[in-house]
């Protein structure tokens, strides 16, 4: 890429990517820590992926959420996964009006921007595939009729890593639907002491203000193209995607045994989305190994499935991530 294109586009980057520190600022108003859940919350937003958060409940992911979607001044909407939940309960229904002899279209929370499916690990198959549907087509049927979602569409879904009875678990072909797995972890001592500080009464103060509209983001969206990326960093992703497929080829050997099946064509794709966002939220107009690094074990963590030799041993698929980005040459 020539030097005048990169600085028109570093330009552009400079002017769109404005509101990201206002963002950050807003969030931070209320959320105490949890830097990198909100980071990767904005990079979701920005590469138009879903995310699946795992983490112990109170560790303030409802509130996260909720603040992201009231500072872009999107709609919120938190669903809370049970075993009697219904697809109707998400999508909508068609309700009766015996007056008219007609049907009506009742539309359903997921017609909002951002969806918070609380423990959606809870509800049968059905529920959850109506939800993944709508994540992918992001559209909704309710009887003939097909209503196209608003656009940003944010399916933010949650799950407790410790409690499993009575869970359904999410089948790989649609957890591969998320585009990152993040694990949420406890706050530093100082967090801690801050959150207490701050939310230890009996009314905290939780309020956000709107800083940036979703049309911001939708065009910020549009930004994430105009970036540069090297052929070299193309094939870092292509190389660490392959990888997970066929370890021998890379010089990992010891891990053919434990791999059962490796990351989908979706990965590199999401990898290449998510290192663009990452590099947009640092006001940058080029995209770095350290880019793809940064998302490499959120967007692949859980498309790796290990085999039961892998499980006997104790080895999970963060460790098996690692090595490949251990062994793999950076750029």
């Amino acid at each position: 890429m020539a030097d005048f294109d990169l600085t028109q586009v570093s330009e552009r980057i400079r002017i769109e990517s404005a509101f990201v520190d206002d963002l950050r600022t807003e969030i931070g108003r209320v959320i105490v820590g949890q830097n990198y859940m909100v980071e990767r919350l904005l990079i979701g937003l920005l590469a138009s992926g879903h995310i699946l958060l795992e983490g112990v409940p109170g560790l303030a992911k409802t509130l996260t959420v909720s603040s992201l979607a009231r500072a872009i001044g999107g709609g919120f909407q938190r669903i809370q996964f049970t075993p009697d939940l219904l697809p109707a309960d998400l999508l909508g229904t068609l309700i009766y009006n015996q007056q008219k002899g007609s049907f009506s279209i009742k539309k359903g929370p997921l017609f909002t921007n951002i969806v918070l499916a609380d423990e959606i690990n809870r509800s049968p198959a059905k529920v959850q595939s109506a939800l993944l549907e709508s994540m992918q087509e992001r559209q909704i049927t309710i009887g003939d009729t097909t209503f196209p979602l608003e656009e940003p569409f944010l399916v933010l879904a949650t799950q407790n890593p410790i409690e499993q009875e009575g869970t359904y678990p999410l089948p790989e072909a649609q957890v591969d639907r998320f585009m990152l797995k993040i694990k949420v972890d406890y706050p530093t001592r100082e967090e801690e002491l801050q959150i207490m500080r701050r939310m230890a009464r009996t009314k905290a103060s939780t309020k956000v203000r709107t800083v940036v509209q979703p049309e911001k983001i939708l065009s910020a969206r549009l930004v994430l193209n105009e970036l540069y990326m090297d052929e070299r960093v193309e094939n870092y992703i292509v190389d660490l995607v392959l990888a997970t497929r066929d370890p021998a080829r890379f010089n990992l050997p010891d891990l053919v045994p434990l791999i059962d099946y490796g990351a989908s064509p979706r990965a590199t794709i999401n990898l290449n989305l998510g290192a663009r966002a990452h590099a947009f939220l640092t006001h940058r107009a080029y995209v770095t190994p350290e880019d793809v690094r940064s998302v490499a074990m959120d967007v692949l963590r859980h498309r790796v499935t290990v085999t039961y030799e892998a499980e006997a041993e104790e080895m999970e698929a963060e460790t098996i991530v690692q090595n490949i980005l251990d062994t793999i040459e950076v750029p």
